[in-house]
């Protein structure tokens, strides 16, 4: 439909941005549980010898990742993010970086989207 209310607009942009801010957090949890979840292969019934020794590293890495994940929120930069993932030597530590990166740039621009709107609105 089409409305020439200047203020109807504003409230169905800012109901879009929260559905598509909802999206994104849905996406984050489904790539955290999938990042999470341990691998389901054939070659661990191959190599049964190392298999507790993979076991235990994959899930210290897996509580490395839990406690950087928890880093990571706690940070409200964009540049201390930016330095934390320059250091990263791991994968899946970089793609958790670049999701909070992420996740704090959708947060200031809807910070700055809603105080646009409170200037404009008085």
């Amino acid at each position: 439909e089409v409305t020439l209310d200047l203020a109807e607009r504003r409230r169905i942009r800012s109901a879009i941005r929260e559905l598509q801010r909802q999206e994104l957090e849905r996406d984050e949890e489904t790539l955290a549980s999938k990042r999470f979840r341990p691998e389901r292969s054939s070659h661990r019934q191959d190599d049964k010898e190392n298999w507790p020794q993979s076991q235990r590293l994959e899930e210290e890495q897996q509580a490395a990742l839990a406690a950087l994940s928890e880093q990571l929120e706690a940070i409200t930069s964009v540049e201390e993010l930016t330095k934390l993932l320059r250091a990263a030597g791991e994968y899946e530590e970089r793609k958790l970086i670049r999701a909070a990166i992420r996740k704090l740039r959708a947060e200031e621009i809807e910070a700055a989207t809603l105080a646009g709107n409170v200037q404009s609105s008085r």
